[in-house]
């Protein structure tokens, strides 16, 4: 496979943390009591916990979002993203993605690319327009499917946990990983996009919250907490922002890795919008499994 292939290949990759920064590090979210939330008054609470329960739920059962936000991971990539996801079941959505800066935005430019693709996501996976670059090299086939169970593969333990977190994911992700943390506070009242918001925030221990709310096992967590160390990820401050119908509205997370400062803001709008999402067509989709037999193949050829 020519260098090129190699880096979409990469780039592919970093699709995954487009979605992923759309929730706080955590598991699946298996408490479904809040159907049917409402979008009249909020509850009033003094208690952050307890208010923090309803806006759980309630997020979570709002279905769907627009989103918008960025996301930037020390010297490997800065991101902004824009779309809409519905999580009812499991998470589908359209995501049109930008790097901006970081080893990612130098990748794109030196395909010839201004940075930009789109993602679709779906229940097992998700697929990337990788633009020309790719389809010169494939037959005219610029999308690459990219399934979770070969995420998973790919990736070992931290594999295995995104795959957990790309099929979950949803904002009220975000909250349980605040409530999680032990020391969520109230803030007070901000302006938020023209709203009145509640400011919530907290710090988590990103290994600790993982290993509760993951149905990784004993082996998987040890690995995993090996490689969040090596990363020189520990802890992640934890910010939201709740309107007056307990629906989250704004998140960001900071924290450290060894390339640098972890950064996302994240906003989300219109809850129950409509979110149509296709499968690429497949005249113009490589398997992201191809992709690697054509790998090993140019490497034997090379030989």
């Amino acid at each position: 496979m020519r260098t090129s292939t190699v880096r979409r290949v990469g780039l592919c990759v970093a699709v995954a943390a487009a979605l992923t920064s759309v929730a706080a590090c955590g598991g699946p979210d298996k408490d479904d009591s809040g159907k049917g939330a409402g979008h009249g008054g909020s509850v009033v609470n003094a208690d952050p916990v307890a208010a923090l329960l309803t806006v759980q739920k309630k997020t979570g059962a709002a279905s769907s979002a627009k989103v918008e936000g960025t996301t930037s991971m020390g010297s490997t990539m800065a991101m902004k993203q824009s779309g809409a996801l519905d999580w009812s079941d499991g998470i589908t959505g359209a995501m049109k993605i930008t790097y901006t800066g970081g080893d990612m935005a130098d990748s794109m430019k030196q395909l010839g690319s201004d940075g930009s693709m789109q993602a679709r996501y779906f229940k097992d996976g998700y697929a990337a327009d990788m633009g020309a670059a790719l389809a010169k090299q494939t037959g005219g086939k610029h999308w690459i499917s990219y399934s979770y169970d070969e995420l998973a593969a790919l990736g070992g333990a931290s594999g295995a946990a995104m795959q957990e977190q790309m099929q979950n994911t949803s904002p009220g992700e975000g909250v349980k990983g605040l409530l999680a943390s032990g020391d969520v506070k109230k803030v007070g009242k901000e302006n938020v996009r023209g709203v009145t918001a509640t400011h919530y925030s907290g710090t988590v221990d990103v290994a600790e919250l993982t290993a509760k709310n993951s149905k990784l096992d004993a082996e998987q967590l040890t690995a995993l907490k090996k490689q969040l160390g090596d990363a020189g990820i520990t802890t992640e401050k934890i910010d939201i922002w709740v309107d007056g119908n307990d629906l989250l509205v704004k998140k960001t997370e900071r924290g450290q890795m060894k390339t640098g400062e972890l950064n996302s803001t994240m906003f989300y709008s219109d809850y129950g919008t409509e979110v149509s999402v296709e499968r690429p067509p497949a005249g113009e989709t490589i398997e992201f499994k191809e992709l690697l037999k054509q790998q090993q193949g140019a490497t034997a050829g090379e030989s």
